[in-house]
């Protein structure tokens, strides 16, 4: 050895030395994560392992196309055509598994077939499915009703897990959690792939009580539960994942588990609002169901202010209308502030009958027609009530005009509906969306009035809604209390509503001549809805938002979405996803991937 070598082996000696220590500890540590594969990578799976997973699963294991596919060269044919007509019937939509109910947000995703799809109609399906992608290093999605604005129903290049098939339905006059001792209590135990309107449907109109779901008639149990779920009645029976009693839980290990305040308690908490997709795959959910109000009826009606101040003042009288009147067990749904300095009241309650309900808003509507010269009525009131087990009838909301749209399809089942206010979100794209809780001491006289200048500053900008059943103030105790024991964002429980503001077209696809998102368009609805949100983020800075209903790119997600429960969800998804198998977008232990989802960042 020469005297250089020798001067260059002796300097790089303590660098040589730190590198074999860092290069023994990570060859002693436990491994991370590995990258997942694609079609085009060597480690995808061969046809003869995809074979044996047709066999494990019954031959429900279906090869995706992209459905528009064809429209990209033929935009101009009628199969396109019809395809894009198909696009404003969620059941068209629902009994695809290579479609989602909003097929993109423009700058953000766009709907993408999975590779292949396991068509699950039993758990065992579901176990083969997930043993197959965590054994082959595969990108898993999970898809029951596909109605998530974030996009997380769907990813190219995976294998899908496709629920649609597991629909049943079964109520109980007295049911008992595994392992728990409790009173036998009313519930319903639905699988995974059940739509909010068959078990309403199930629920109320064939068995006489009500289940806390979600508004939309097509959106999936299990998602909107794992999500934390809002219906139109929330503030009166409490969010849906808090009348969780048991679920059956497919984790990432392949294991079958029951979930419930006695067994798995921790996964059975994160499922409670955790979002769905991150825990593992859930196959069945028993809920609570609960009395059926009596009757169940809506407010609606539209108020125009003759000039600026005069909105200013209208906006005034409706929220401390809302103070007094409303923010109680029995009201919920809508309170939208327009352009045009307009005022729209699309509201529905319950356990009143519709005498009691006009009485309650005849106040409100005297002063409004007692300032003429400020305000006046461009939607006269309209007050109905039903009885509460007719409600959701499919075949009885069919004979009122105008309140639901059926499945135009030949041969489509006769309950295949959805409310017509519903419809203007089928097949959409996204432009923008954001939301944010306010809190109920905003309403109080010390700052009500800094509400109220929030709120019309916002509605220069865009429209904004204040969606008062999605905020659990004025709810009862036992629904706070219940609801307090799930993993969603505390702020919800002391919320008067959710705020939210949204953008979107008419379905469209990139690629698609004549069918293409108007991008920039996008861009500039998204910037005038930042403005508005903005104008509500100087009285609220850092809001809670809900995970179902949030923009995208919310930078802050994990306090956003689940306030001080995240390192509890963290902690869980540590003990029952260690690998990281089940992703989502802004999902928990998202943070540890790329932003595909394929890629381990550590």
């Amino acid at each position: 050895m020469n005297r250089r070598q020798l001067l260059l082996r002796s300097a790089a000696a303590p660098l040589l030395a730190g590198l074999q220590a860092s290069t023994l500890t990570r060859a002693f540590a436990a491994p991370g994560p590995l990258p997942r594969v694609r079609p085009r990578d060597a480690a995808w799976p061969t046809d003869a392992r995809w074979a044996e997973l047709g066999e494990r699963v019954g031959g429900r294991l279906l090869k995706l196309a992209d459905p528009f596919a064809a429209c990209v060269s033929a935009p101009a044919s009628a199969a396109c055509d019809e395809l894009f007509k198909s696009l404003k019937n969620p059941h068209f939509i629902g009994d695809s598994p290579a479609l989602t109910q909003t097929l993109g947000w423009v700058d953000a995703w766009t709907s993408r077939p999975s590779a292949c799809a396991v068509a699950a109609q039993t758990t065992a399906d579901v176990v083969a499915a997930v043993n197959f992608a965590r054994e082959n290093r595969l990108r898993l999605v999970v898809k029951g009703g596909g109605h998530s604005y974030q996009g997380t129903s769907n990813a190219a290049d995976s294998l899908l897990v496709w629920t649609r098939g597991m629909r049943a339905i079964t109520l109980h006059d007295g049911f008992v959690a595994d392992g728990c001792a409790e009173a036998p209590q009313p519930a319903v135990t639905v699988e995974a792939g059940a739509l909010w309107g068959p078990v309403y449907d199930a629920v109320t109109t064939q068995g006489g009580r009500y289940v806390q779901g979600g508004g939309c008639l097509t959106v999936g149990v299990a998602g909107l539960v794992q999500s934390g779920g809002f219906g139109s009645f929330s503030k009166g029976f409490g969010l849906a994942s808090a009348s969780l009693l048991q679920a059956e839980v497919v984790t990432a290990d392949g294991e079958v588990r029951i979930a419930n305040a006695c067994t798995n308690p921790e996964l059975f908490w994160g499922l409670k609002g955790g979002g769905g997709g991150s825990l593992g795959v859930v196959t069945k959910l028993t809920l609570r169901t609960h009395a059926l109000p009596a009757s169940i009826g809506a407010v609606n009606m539209t108020i125009r202010a003759n000039f600026d101040d005069a909105y200013r003042r209208l906006i005034g009288l409706v929220t401390e209308f809302y103070r007094t009147q409303l923010m109680n067990p029995h009201w919920g749904e809508q309170i939208v502030l327009q352009s045009g300095n307009v005022l729209r009241i699309s509201m529905v309650f319950q356990g009143l009958d519709r005498g009691e309900a006009s009485a309650i808003w005849q106040p409100f509507i005297d002063a409004i027609n007692a300032a003429p010269t400020e305000f006046r009525i461009t939607s006269a009131p309209f007050i109905v009530a039903l009885p509460g087990r007719r409600f959701w009838e499919p075949g009885f909301l069919k004979m009122l005009p105008g309140v639901v749209v059926g499945d135009n399809r030949p041969g489509a089942p006769p309950g295949n509906i959805i409310w017509s206010g519903d419809q203007g979100q089928v097949g959409q794209v996204l432009h923008a969306y954001q939301s944010a809780w306010l809190p109920a001491s905003l309403l109080q006289p010390d700052k009500r009035e800094s509400l109220c200048d929030a709120l019309f500053a916002a509605s220069r900008h865009w429209q904004i809604a204040l969606h008062v059943n999605k905020g659990l103030a004025g709810a009862p105790a036992e629904a706070i209390a219940a609801s307090r024991d799930t993993a969603m964002n505390p702020a919800v429980l002391d919320a008067f509503a959710l705020v939210i503001a949204g953008a979107q077209e008419v379905p469209a696809y990139p690629g698609v001549a004549g069918h293409e998102p108007d991008a920039p368009r996008a861009r500039r609805r998204a910037k005038a809805l930042d403005d508005a949100m903005a104008e509500l983020r100087r009285l609220v800075p850092n809001p809670g938002s809900y995970v179902s209903e949030s923009n995208f790119f919310e930078a802050d997600w994990p306090r956003a979405f689940w306030g001080a429960n995240y390192p509890r969800l963290q902690a869980a998804k540590q003990r029952y996803d260690p690998e990281g198998l089940f992703f989502v977008h802004h999902g928990v232990g998202s943070e540890g991937w790329s932003a595909d989802g394929f890629t381990p960042l550590t």
